[in-house]
C-alpha cells in the first residue's frame, strides 16, 4: 500500500505511517453508499488492510457536510419502476450492502470512525461497524429507515443496540427520530465529541496512540473483542489462552519486557 494519497472514485485512501485514513469522497449526494462504488471500494479496502500487517489504525470519516447519508433514495426508485421479486432483491443485499459489516465489522484492524457530519440511516451502521466513534458537535444520527417504510437492512438491528442498549436502539429504530453529538455522547454512542476543526487532529491523536503499539497483539485483542461478543466467558478464555501463547511468543512482547527492565521506550520497528 503506497505512502501517498491514492484517489478512487469513492474512497481516498492516505497512508500516514502505519495509520490509513479512507475518507468517503461524494459529497455531492453526502456520501451515500449505494448506487455507486462505494460498498465494492470499502470491501476492498477492508482486505488490503487486513493483508497488511504494517497498518495498525484505520481512520474512516466523510468529505463536505456529511459523514453518510446512507441508501441513496434515488437509486431507490428502482423498486417501483422495476418490480423486482423479492428473491433478487434478497440477493441484491446478500451481494451488496451486507457485504459491508462482513468486511469491516470483522476486519481485524482497530477502525477509527470520525463522525464529521450526519450519519443516518445505512451511515449511521456504517459508524457503528466501527470500534471507536468520535464526533464532530455539528454530527447527528438517525436510524432512519421506518421512515422511508424500510428496516435494518444492513445489520443495524443487530449493531446498535450494543452500543446503545436495548431500549435506545428500540426508540431510535422505531421513530427513525434524529440525534444530536451531545445526546449520541450520553448514551455511549460516541465516545468523544469535539469541535469540526478539532475531529480530525483528535482521530489522528487516537490512531497514534494505537498505532504505536505492536500490529500482531491489537489484531489479536480486536479478535478477542469480537469473540466476546458471542461466546461464553469459557470459550473466550480458551481463545485468550491461545491468542496469549502466541502473543508470549512474538519479538515484539521480548522487545517490551526488555525496554520496561532497561527502562527506555520500546522500539517496534524492528
Amino acid at each position: 500500500m503506497s505512502n501517498e494519497a491514492a484517489m478512487a472514485s469513492f474512497l481516498i485512501r492516505h497512508r500516514d505511517g502505519a495509520v490509513l485514513t479512507l475518507t468517503m469522497n461524494h459529497p455531492e449526494t453526502r456520501n451515500a453508499l449505494t448506487g455507486n462504488t462505494a460498498i465494492r471500494e470499502i470491501v476492498a479496502a477492508c482486505a488490503d488492510v487486513a493483508a497488511d500487517p504494517s497498518v495498525r489504525a484505520v481512520i474512516l470519516t466523510g468529505a463536505g457536510r456529511a459523514f453518510s447519508s446512507g441508501g441513496n433514495v434515488s437509486d431507490m426508485q428502482k423498486y417501483e419502476r422495476d418490480r423486482p421479486s423479492p428473491e433478487i432483491v434478497c440477493q441484491e443485499y446478500r451481494s451488496g450492502i451486507q457485504l459491508l459489516p462482513k468486511a469491516l465489522y470483522h476486519l481485524d484492524v482497530p477502525v477509527i470512525a470520525a463522525i464529521n457530519g450526519p450519519a443516518i440511516g445505512a451511515g449511521l451502521d456504517l459508524a457503528c461497524m466501527c470500534d471507536i466513534r468520535i464526533a464532530s458537535s455539528n454530527a447527528t444520527f438517525a436510524s432512519s429507515f421506518v421512515k422511508v417504510g424500510l428496516v435494518p437492512g444492513d445489520g443495524g438491528a443487530w449493531l446498535l443496540p450494543r452500543f446503545v442498549g436495548q431500549s435506545k436502539a428500540a426508540e431510535m429504530i422505531f421513530t427513525g427520530a434524529s440525534m444530536s453529538s451531545a445526546e449520541a455522547l450520553e448514551c455511549g454512542l460516541v465516545s468523544r465529541v469535539v469541535t469540526p476543526d478539532d475531529l480530525l487532529a483528535t482521530a489522528n491523536s487516537i490512531a497514534s496512540a494505537i498505532a504505536a503499539n505492536p500490529g500482531a497483539a491489537l489484531r489479536m485483542s480486536k479478535r478477542l473483542l469480537r469473540a466476546g461478543e458471542q461466546s461464553s466467558l469459557d470459550t473466550l478464555l480458551e481463545f485468550s489462552a491461545a491468542s496469549q501463547a502466541i502473543a508470549h511468543m512474538l519479538p515484539e512482547h521480548h522487545e517490551a519486557i526488555r525496554a520496561i527492565k532497561e527502562k527506555r521506550p520500546p522500539n517496534f520497528s524492528q
